[in-house]
């Protein structure tokens, strides 16, 4: 039995060729269902996001004619010829394969080092995995502890702590400056890929309330219907100015949108209620004057790439550990594999049994040599011996019924050949 992992990310291929290998989730189960057959593997599972498209398998036999029935498969399924797919693909056998999967987990092979979303679409793939019926004990063992590692990766060293972000960053600098966001008030300005990253830091963080101003109303309208904001054209952030405690800007416009004199009457109203400006512009949103005003903290976006240089370095640090919690984990997991070789499972099994039946005689026959009665010790001999090994079966029966894992019930059922009818 051998665990493979094949894949392109964005180290290996440009775009370009990664949609062409990319999977549409609403397809995923019939493709889960056609590789199996395709591949002929006993379990595989489909990681599928905008950077990485990788296949994981457990399988039986060569790995080179998994390999070559892989690649025909991925030919035929996505019509793109080998030789687009060749070049840019990478393969991981057994321990490197698991060591694979939990460096993707934990955002160590990511193009942002330790960033947290890619676990949540490992969790994705599980599921659809399961879903689809493609997975068994293997591939769901090994899951499930890739998951626990990268949690532990979080926990125990700082590879998530630091922004690597200018929008990650800007909210982590507005979180410093006020105790709680959670009656702050924010004005984006813009409505490109950047901004909707930081109104979705700033959602998940719980903000008071985000208006949205931007040149065309119906593109922020978009992106402020899935956070609840306001809206409104560049020509009213003069009157909104005044209520914001937070102004964050990202525009392509080739002159400032925000001025000097525009600041100050708005601080006027304020009563000179400090503002939080931050600038992710080139050429700047906003005009480098305003950083003069007494009550203005005002971020451009060179200020944050020094603070995302020294954050990198800090993940950099930290994911020397990751690493060697992964190590460790990986060759864990590969050990827990290798105790399933059949032969070795039935060996020690037998060795487990005959070892408690002869801890069991040897008490029996010295309670003979005492003079005990015969019978009572061959009836306690029995007792323990059923007891002993009734407890393990009847523990994972239990555990399964109460879990409401019906398929592992039904599997300890077919083990043990309970029958129903003959109770």
């Amino acid at each position: 039995m051998s665990i493979v992992a094949v894949g392109i990310n964005h180290k290996t291929a440009p775009v370009a060729v990664r949609e062409k290998i990319s999977f549409n989730p609403d397809k995923l189960s019939v493709a889960l269902q056609e590789m199996l057959s395709a591949v002929q593997c006993r379990e595989v599972a489909i990681l599928s996001t905008c950077n990485r498209t990788e296949l994981y398998l457990v399988q039986e036999g060569d790995v080179e004619h998994t390999q070559a029935r892989l690649v025909q498969w991925l030919e035929s399924y996505h019509n793109v010829p080998a030789s687009t797919i060749l070049p840019s693909i990478y393969w991981h056998l057994d321990q490197q394969a698991v060591n694979h999967m939990m460096r993707v987990a934990c955002g160590l092979d990511s193009l942002v080092l330790g960033e947290p979303q890619i676990l949540g679409q490992m969790k994705q793939a599980y599921s659809q995995a399961k879903a689809a019926g493609s997975m068994a004990l293997v591939m769901d063992r090994l899951f499930q502890r890739t998951f626990g590692v990268a949690k532990q990766v979080r926990t125990e060293t700082e590879i998530g702590a630091s922004a690597v972000s200018v929008a990650f960053a800007s909210v982590n600098l507005a979180k410093h400056i006020f105790a709680s966001l959670e009656k702050v008030r924010v004005l984006l300005v813009g409505a490109g890929e950047t901004i909707e990253l930081v109104a979705k830091h700033l959602y998940e963080n719980n903000v008071g309330k985000i208006t949205v101003a931007n040149r065309t109303i119906a593109r922020a309208e978009n992106m402020a219907n899935q956070i609840g904001a306001e809206v409104i054209t560049l020509g009213q952030i003069p009157e909104v100015m005044s209520e914001a405690d937070i102004v964050i800007s990202s525009t392509g416009s080739t002159l400032p949108i925000i001025g000097k004199g525009m600041v100050e009457q708005a601080l006027s109203k304020r009563r000179h209620q400090p503002i939080f400006m931050v600038d992710l512009a080139v050429p700047r949103d906003i005009e480098e004057q305003v950083g003069d005003l007494e009550d203005v903290f005002l971020y451009t976006v060179d200020d944050l790439q020094s603070i995302i240089a020294q954050n990198l370095e800090n993940r950099r640090k930290a994911a020397v550990e990751a690493e060697s919690i992964v190590n460790r984990q990986s060759g864990s997991f590969m050990a827990w594999l290798r105790g399933l070789n059949t032969q070795d499972t039935v060996v020690s099994y037998r060795k487990q049994c005959l070892s408690e039946r002869d801890l069991l005689l040897e008490k029996a026959l010295t309670q003979l040599n005492t003079g005990k009665n015969p019978q009572a010790v061959v009836n306690e001999l029995a007792i323990k011996l059923t007891n002993k090994f009734m407890h393990a079966p009847t523990s994972a029966i239990q555990s399964a019924a109460q879990g409401g894992e019906l398929d592992k019930l039904i599997y300890l059922r077919d083990i043990f050949d309970i029958d129903s009818s003959k109770s």
